[in-house]
Order: C-alpha cells, then sequence, then structure tokens
C-alpha cells in the first residue's frame, strides 16, 4: 500500500485563476450552454492578458519559476 500525499489547493496556481474566473462570471447569466461557453472563454482571455493576475495566483502559492 501507498500512501499518496493530501492534495493542496495553496500550492496549485491553477485554483486561483480558476478563483478569478468565478468572481468575474459571478453576475452573468447564460441562457444556454453556448453562452455560458462564450462567458468563460471571453473572461479568461481577459485574464490571459492581464499578466500581474497570473503572477498574483503564482505569487499566492509561495512557489517561483527560475529561468534556465
Amino acid at each position: 500500500m501507498f500512501q499518496m500525499p493530501s492534495y493542496a489547493p495553496e500550492l496549485n496556481p491553477a485554483e486561483g485563476v480558476w478563483s478569478l474566473l468565478k468572481r468575474a462570471i459571478a453576475n452573468f447569466v447564460a441562457t444556454d450552454l453556448r453562452g455560458l461557453v462564450r462567458i468563460v472563454k471571453r473572461k479568461l482571455k481577459k485574464i490571459q492578458f492581464r499578466p500581474h493576475l497570473i503572477d498574483g495566483c503564482l505569487a499566492g502559492t509561495g512557489l517561483i519559476i527560475e529561468p534556465w
């Protein structure tokens, strides 16, 4: 038997991105699945073009990216 480590969302930068996305779409209403997909894609694209938000998600984990 091998004991797997527990999941640590605070160490996963993607959790920060999901948190930003959930806050961004909190007040939107989609009439169908296609509309929801369109809203999610638009909001993810906004996050993508704001590098300080992505950097904040990484900084929140305490992890760093070192150049090769």
